[in-house]
Order: structure tokens, then sequence, then C-alpha cells
């Protein structure tokens, strides 16, 4: 009988155990910021509009309250994802836009855009057959 040496001689390789937490998911880190109703709509808006005034976007994102427009673009703004512009100005004049690290979601937007069409044209399908 011919022993393979090689074959013999090769380490064992463990399982590799993947473990997923809310504190070092990164996916949970991106949803922290993206998640939510109103989030990714205004970044999207922003991204398509910039620079974009509050009320712009109060009329162009259906059904936000001022004060969740208010409260969801201070998260964004304390997440580094928005600057916000103050113009010293009667009436008072503020524009939005993405920060320099806010454009890094660009490619991430794009790309759920294109699953969420995908999806819904998957869903009228379906509804379609039945």
């Amino acid at each position: 009988m011919v022993y393979n040496t090689n074959v013999d001689n090769q380490s064992v390789e463990t399982e590799k155990i993947m473990v997923f937490d809310e504190k070092t998911c990164p996916v949970t880190a991106t949803m922290q910021v993206l998640g939510g109703k109103w989030k990714a709509i205004l970044i999207n808006a922003i991204y398509h509009t910039s620079p974009a005034r509050f009320g712009e976007l109060k009329r162009s994102v259906k059904g936000i309250t001022q004060s969740m427009l208010t409260q969801q673009l201070r998260e964004l703004e304390e997440d580094g994802i928005i600057n916000r512009k103050i113009y010293a100005e009667i009436p008072p004049k503020v524009e939005y836009t993405l920060t320099e690290f806010g454009l890094t979601l660009s490619p991430i937007m794009l790309s759920m855009a294109a699953w969420g069409k995908e999806y819904r044209m998957k869903k009228v399908v379906q509804e379609a057959k039945q």
C-alpha cells in the first residue's frame, strides 16, 4: 500500500465559527445609521437635490412631520452623514448636503434602490399570478 505523505501530513483545518452580535456586526452599525422609516429617504433626497433646504425636504418627503424631519436631520448630522449650513439671512436659510463620508453611502444606496426595484417587480409578478 502506498501512503501519500503530503495528504497524511496536512493539518486539519478547524471549523471557523462566526459570532454575530449587535456590538460587533458591521451590518448592524450600518443599519443604525440608515435604519428607521425616514433616514434612507432623507439621505436619498439630499443626494439627489443637494443642497437641500428644510422646506424642500418637508415638501418632497411625503408624510414626515416637521418635528420628525428635524430629529432625523439632527441624527444624520451627529453621525457625520450630512452637513448643515446656516446662512445669516432673514428669513433664516439652512441647507443640507452630504458630507464626504456621507457620499460613501452612494454605492450602498444605489444598490439598495436596484434591489428594491427588483423586489417590487417580483412582488407585482407574484400578485399577478394569484
